[in-house]
């Protein structure tokens, strides 16, 4: 999966250069679940000496939108994906590393059928957990993505880059 990961980020460079820049990166991906990280630095601080809420959100966003994407790249179809609503809690001033994991995979996996064989869209909540270094938790996040398919459209191989094998 390291090649996923390193080929993900290059992607993450081009396509969301703002999470790039504020040090977001995606760390692993593996059956149901996707991490991401980030260090707090001068360039994502906020004027309290912790990270700015804004880029706990990319992280907590990108790992669900990285289940997201590779479902639908799975799926061999063109689906849009949107985020409608998110929520978020914050417990603990985020300092040091973060890292936040979301583990909905299985439920995404459930909601992708329901869209493959309706063609309606759906929606589903999906969570992220911001932890320390500790392994304290700092913020918790939800995101509704919407899913539907698109019709008449064909998957350009090239958007997203492909999971390695055994994935």
């Amino acid at each position: 999966m390291a090649g996923f990961v390193r080929k993900f980020n290059s992607y993450l460079f081009f396509k969301l250069p703002a999470a790039w820049w504020c040090g977001v990166r995606l760390e692993e991906v593996g059956d149901g679940f996707a991490q991401t990280g980030v260090r707090l630095r001068w360039m994502n601080q906020n004027p309290f000496r912790s990270m700015f809420w804004a880029v706990q959100g990319m992280a907590a966003e990108l790992s669900t939108g990285t289940l997201v994407m590779q479902e639908i790249r799975k799926s061999g179809r063109e689906v849009s994906m949107l985020v409608l609503n998110n929520r978020a809690h914050f417990s603990k001033k985020a300092t040091g590393r973060i890292q936040f994991r979301c583990e909905d995979g299985d439920a995404l996996k459930e909601v992708m059928q329901q869209v493959l064989a309706t063609g309606e869209g759906h929606t589903l909540w999906m969570a992220a957990t911001g932890r320390n270094e500790a392994g304290q938790i700092v913020s918790e996040f939800h995101f509704e993505w919407t899913l539907k398919v698109k019709q008449g459209v064909q998957v350009p191989a090239e958007n997203v880059p492909p999971p390695e094998a055994g994935s």
